[in-house]
């Protein structure tokens, strides 16, 4: 329903109400409470108003729901889409790439394409990321010990 109010809910707050104020009150209860709404809505939709010719006309199709960053970015990148932003968000599929990766290591591994001895060259370029390193290099530091110091 609205508010996130279930029909159970909804049927225990009208029960709580008539409790409350009874039957012969609450129907001067709901005419106030809906009059209140009503000039908070028409209070709001004039400050709006006012808000709006305050900024001029280059405002005018100024929503306050693009005050929110989301909604601002969506409408201004997403919806115009000079960029091409949309074929490029839909071009990658990254579990499919990481399939892929995972795949690849695994074929590497299992074909004994890569040893286990750490690179010192760094002359083979992306294959070093791939490598497995089992003991620390010369220039590499040892761990921080914090009672030490």
């Amino acid at each position: 329903m609205f508010f996130d109010i279930g029909p159970l809910e909804l049927i225990a707050l009208i029960i709580l109400a008539v409790l409350i104020f009874g039957p012969d009150k609450l129907p001067k209860v709901i005419q106030d409470a809906a009059r209140f709404i009503r000039k908070v809505r028409e209070f709001s939709d004039s400050a709006k108003e006012d808000i709006r010719t305050e900024l001029g006309p280059d405002f005018k199709d100024f929503e306050f729901e693009d005050l929110n960053p989301k909604t601002f970015a969506r409408k201004h990148l997403l919806d115009k889409d000079e960029l091409g932003l949309k074929e490029i968000r839909n071009g990658f599929d990254f579990s499919k790439e990481m399939a892929e990766v995972g795949d690849v290591t695994q074929a590497r591994d299992t074909t004994g394409g890569v040893d286990s001895a750490p690179s010192s060259g760094g002359a083979s370029g992306g294959s070093d990321l791939l490598r497995k390193r089992d003991k620390p290099e010369r220039d590499d530091r040892p761990p921080f010990d914090s009672d030490a110091t």
